[in-house]
């Protein structure tokens, strides 16, 4: 095996001579990800992952493709259903198929080595690390909001303090996985706080007389589909990471009972909770200062909070670190498994033998989030990141149909109603339809980065017998990361 030759003769001294009983365990065992994560991490990891950035960025875009107030409330929760509609389908497809990798490992099941590596391609390059430089973006515009109230903060500013909380998280991952569980718990915890007190201002705000901006909510409603799809879309962003759990499976104490329980308790709460903060900017901000503003809950707390007014770029700085937080364990999984199939280099599949963690799978995602924190433009990120993960989402709900049929006699703990992945095909092929006639370029950026991972896949995946030097420099290049992060392949019973 490649991963095998690629470390020779790096097992550690303890792991041969069994110099304790930790050690003795660890060479009959092998280094392995623990699994250490209960129900309430799980449903902290969707809950945490899914709650950052996107319900303070979405508001500004959904109601600017949408046309109306109750329109936009109608997308909100229209995506959180369709959301709960594919966790579901994740449900049976992550107890099916317990690996941890996700997308990554179902895609890889129904249909085989090129769609899956395609999905890893995109996931590497497009989906993960864009999502992580917005999310880290937006928790330095916030963390330095109170320092220019007046303003925006200086662009060197924000990237440097987003490339800060990039490289403190990754350490985090790094160190210890206890660690991580605990600051994704408690910042959880508080986000929620923070969202309900948002909703209780905005109660205490209409109470007080202030109910105009609730009427008339359909007023300006766009019947466009192309453009209610594109709404979609940044609904659908704000929702994304309700299958971050699934990356993380081997991970999860009791997955066949523990994965649809974080589904069924956490995805209900953020549609809830989301629902109730866009109810709260509607009551207190009028249309034309929604679209104005792509810093709605900003705008939010100076026209509520007064001298207060600082309390909410706290708030989303607290939902955004979270949430980044989250979304680094969790990936950093679907790379490690990734390379341990051999679809990336096999250095990415390597564990920290004394942390048990995947330390250069989470040091290469940094580097890929850090190299995104240029990018600006947030509205054409969005379309890009989420035409992209509909089109492999999809292509996961098909699997899960297509397996019904090829795979009738795999173990299902978990078995939904065919109707339900056959309505969620069906809606993700019209959103993604109906989008390439609103945004063509974004949604043609994705499908040609998409297919450009074919011949990638034809080099290095695919060609069994490459030249002898780039076998050399491959091994080499684990060899060195090996003894760089004192890491071993998962089997290191092997070597």
């Amino acid at each position: 095996m490649a991963k095998v030759s690629a470390v020779e003769g790096l097992a550690p001294k303890s792991m041969e001579a069994g110099d304790n009983n930790a050690n003795e365990e660890q060479s009959t065992e092998g280094v392995h990800l623990k699994k250490e994560l209960s129900l309430m991490n799980g449903v902290a990891i969707i809950v945490g992952v899914i709650v950052g950035s996107g319900v303070f960025v979405s508001p500004h875009y959904v109601l600017k493709n949408a046309g109306s107030k109750g329109m936009s409330l109608i997308v909100w929760i229209l995506s959180g259903l369709l959301s709960m509609i594919g966790a579901l389908c994740y449900a049976e497809l992550g107890t099916m198929i317990p690996k941890s990798g996700g997308d990554y490992a179902y895609i890889g099941e129904a249909f085989g080595d090129l769609p899956a590596f395609l999905y890893l391609w995109v996931a590497l390059f497009i989906i993960v690390p864009t999502g992580n430089a917005i999310t880290a973006l937006t928790f330095a515009q916030n963390i330095l909001k109170p320092f220019w109230p007046a303003c925006d903060p200086p662009d060197s500013a924000t990237s440097l303090i987003a490339a800060v909380v990039t490289l403190f998280l990754t350490a985090l991952n790094c160190i210890n996985v206890k660690w991580v569980t605990r600051v994704q718990d408690s910042f959880t915890a508080a986000k929620i706080l923070a969202l309900v007190i948002t909703f209780i201002a905005s109660l205490f705000y209409l109470f007080s007389g202030h109910t105009e901006n609730l009427q008339n909510m359909m007023d300006g409603t766009v019947t466009d589909a192309g453009s209610i799809a594109v709404a979609f879309y940044s609904g659908l962003f704000s929702y994304s990471g309700w299958n971050y759990l699934n990356f993380v499976t081997e991970e999860l104490q009791e997955p066949y009972k523990n994965l649809p329980r974080a589904i069924c308790i956490s995805m209900p709460v953020v549609t809830l909770v989301y629902a109730l903060t866009n109810i709260a900017f509607f009551a207190v901000l009028t249309g034309p200062e929604m679209l104005v503003s792509e810093a709605v809950a900003v705008t939010f707390s100076e026209k509520i909070l007064g001298v207060m007014s600082w309390i909410m770029p706290l708030f989303v700085a607290l939902c955004t670190f979270g949430s980044l937080n989250g979304a680094m364990y969790a990936s950093s999984r679907l790379f490690f498994v990734g390379a341990r199939n051999g679809h990336l280099p096999v250095a990415i599949s390597l564990i920290d033998i004394k942390r048990l963690t995947p330390v250069p799978s989470l040091i290469f995602m940094c580097l890929m989030s850090l190299v995104l924190l240029a990018s600006n433009n947030i509205a054409s990120l969005i379309v890009v990141v989420s035409a992209v993960e509909a089109l492999f989402i999809l292509c996961s709900v098909c699997g899960l149909i297509w397996m019904r049929y090829t795979k009738p006699d795999l173990t299902r703990p978990i078995k939904v109603n065919i109707v339900v992945p056959i309505v969620f095909s069906i809606i993700c092929i019209f959103l993604v339809i109906c989008s390439c006639f609103r945004t063509p370029f974004e949604v043609g950026i994705g499908v040609a980065f998409i297919v450009i991972g074919v011949p990638v896949f034809g080099v290095f995946v695919y060609w069994k017998n490459k030249p002898m030097w780039l076998q050399n420099a491959s091994n080499n290049f684990n060899l060195f990361c090996s003894k760089l992060f004192l890491s071993l392949p998962e089997d290191s019973k092997d070597l």
